[in-house]
């Protein structure tokens, strides 16, 4: 009998160490360093601890779990939502960089916010089977 299954492309499984270890470095920051991620939450969400604390259980539980394979799919459309979620904070930065994010070059933090939904797609696209 024939094997229908297509091959993943070659740099599917490296993407998706690297995007496993990306959530899990910054869940990691999330707790080891949370001033950063506070000071971005817009002003109109309440208590920005808890969601900075959230986001990272989010981060740390997702990251893990993509590299498990029953887990994968789940954990990749919880870091999208996730992603999705913390747009508006990475909007907040650089709209107010110079409050928000001294040091960092404000042409930066605009240049990354086009990158949000191919990390989104990155995701998506590496937690395939």
């Amino acid at each position: 009998m024939e094997d229908v299954r297509q091959s993943q492309p070659s740099w599917l499984a490296p993407a998706r160490i690297a995007c496993s270890l990306l959530f899990l470095g910054s869940g990691t920051l999330h707790f080891t360093r949370p001033r950063p991620f506070t000071r971005i939450v817009p002003d109109a969400l309440p208590n920005p601890e808890l969601l900075v604390a959230l986001s990272g259980v989010a981060e740390l539980a997702g990251g893990a779990a993509l590299f498990v394979p029953q887990l994968r799919r789940p954990a990749a459309f919880g870091l999208a939502v996730l992603l999705v979620a913390v747009f508006p904070a990475n909007v907040n930065m650089a709209v107010n960089s110079t409050e928000l994010a001294p040091g960092i070059p404000p042409w930066l933090l605009w240049a990354r916010l086009p990158l949000q939904p191919l990390l989104i797609w990155l995701v998506l696209r590496a937690s395939r089977r």
